[in-house]
């Protein structure tokens, strides 16, 4: 079990403004990356399980959560300019190498990490994506710690660094699309971020901004030619069924109004693209093709999230298939019967009219947020129905960290648009944006 962190009480059960619920539960999931932290090498886990590694993307993630605390005044300016400079430090003097005990090789660095040492662990690979997430969170913390003192001189200097030894031509391997990632014990993994709609929006952004080794940009095309255009429950979009696919892009960019070659034909922004995904995930738990218990107008959200599984069972004659964690998505599946809570408050921005409804569902009838466990809890499936337990069914024994930094960043971004505005400060990235083909037309 997750334990409970001492000195926090309970929210009091007053009805509360939907100010007050978003402050409440971005104060609530802050001290995640407060505590579930290696204070000596600034590694964040991946989640609350005990013996966690730390996750590349969780950490990226956590350079922006600081500043937003800064910010929110959760944390001082110079404590959370201490951890980030942690960070970097350790990633800067990290061991590069093709070894396959190393924590990063060409810029890149291995998806999952040893909180202890910062070696590979869990025979993962050299992630691109991951790395992606990593080093936009270290750019936000350049953009911010702008002051003249040494601290945060040295911030901007090693962000800057660790981003421009990342060779992004290498992880095309020879051909026109980025790979997935790269292992020493087999090479390149054969799969590219060549085909369908995808979170590799920002991969792209920094690989063709990069001063160092930028892609052709005729490469990024390419991609957006592979996008499928459907229609479901009356609403036409750009499809991917998780809904973090399409919240990713949006957690640093403010990208309403910006339009690629691809947006200029299909005649919709991807900021609109993902409010349209968004109402379909609540219009498919509305039909519920699968009769799964608590679906409805105030209980949805599929995305990549912890399970029950992995295992088949004979509920009410039926038999569930359950899985374990996974990308779950709607309306083409898969899908389980489990629900994501910190998706649907990942979607805030772009759905304001439906996502604070079904939050007040779960906080309020079904009691999903919990101070002492960072916030709300991670995942639950009513269908998988246990002995004494009660509505919720199943629910996920830990936290993730993918889960809390983009709660933390999505609350913010509706509420003040802070990232978002920072974040146009980034030369690299409005340089990469403006490579892919975005403009305000």
């Amino acid at each position: 079990m997750v334990e409970k962190r001492s000195g926090v009480k309970k929210s009091a059960k007053k009805k509360l403004s939907d100010t007050e619920m978003l402050d409440r539960l971005l104060a609530d999931t802050f001290p995640y990356f407060l505590e579930q932290t290696n204070p000596e090498n600034g590694l964040i886990a991946d989640k609350t399980k005990p013996d966690s590694p730390s996750s590349i993307a969780v950490v990226g993630f956590g350079l922006s959560v600081y500043i937003i605390g800064v910010e929110r005044g959760l944390i001082s300016r110079e404590e959370a300019a201490k951890k980030t400079l942690t960070i970097l430090r350790f990633f800067y003097n990290s061991k590069q190498g093709r070894g396959k005990f190393a924590t990063g090789y060409k810029g890149f660095y291995y998806h999952f990490l040893h909180m202890k040492t910062g070696e590979r662990t869990w025979n993962s690979e050299l992630s691109t994506m991951d790395t992606a997430l990593f080093i936009t969170g270290a750019l936000s913390s350049a953009c911010y710690f702008v002051e003249k003192n040494k601290e945060e001189k040295e911030i901007r200097e090693l962000a800057d660094a660790l981003y421009k030894r990342i060779d992004w031509q290498w992880a095309l391997n020879k051909k026109k699309s980025i790979t997935h990632g790269w292992k020493p014990e087999s090479g390149f993994m054969r799969r590219h971020w060549d085909k369908h709609f995808s979170e590799a929006h920002l991969l792209y952004f920094l690989a063709l901004g990069s001063p160092t080794f930028p892609i052709d940009p005729s490469i990024y095309p390419r991609w957006t030619d592979s996008f499928e255009w459907k229609k479901f429950y009356g609403i036409e979009y750009t499809y991917s069924g998780p809904l973090f696919i399409h919240q990713f892009l949006h957690l640093w960019l403010d990208m309403k109004g910006l339009k690629d070659d691809y947006c200029r034909r299909t005649g919709i922004d991807y900021f609109e693209n993902a409010r349209r995904a968004t109402l379909i995930h609540q219009e498919y738990a509305k039909d519920n093709p699968g009769d799964f218990l608590q679906y409805s107008e105030l209980s949805w959200g599929l995305s990549a999230s912890d399970g029950p599984g992995p295992f088949s069972k004979v509920i009410n004659g039926k038999k569930r298939v359950f899985y374990d964690y996974k990308a779950r998505g709607a309306p083409l599946g898969p899908d389980d019967g489990t629900l994501s809570p910190w998706a649907v408050v990942a979607s805030l921005p772009f759905a304001p009219e439906i996502v604070l409804p079904a939050m007040r569902n779960d906080t309020e009838r079904l009691n999903l947020h919990d101070p002492r466990i960072y916030g709300l809890k991670a995942s639950f499936n009513p269908t998988y129905v246990q002995k004494d337990k009660d509505q919720l069914g199943w629910v996920s024994m830990w936290q993730f960290g993918l889960n809390e930094g983009p709660v933390i960043m999505m609350i913010d971004n509706f509420q003040t648009g802070f990232l978002w505005k920072l974040m146009k400060s980034c030369s690299y990235l409005e340089k990469g944006i403006r490579l892919a083909g975005f403009r305000k037309k």
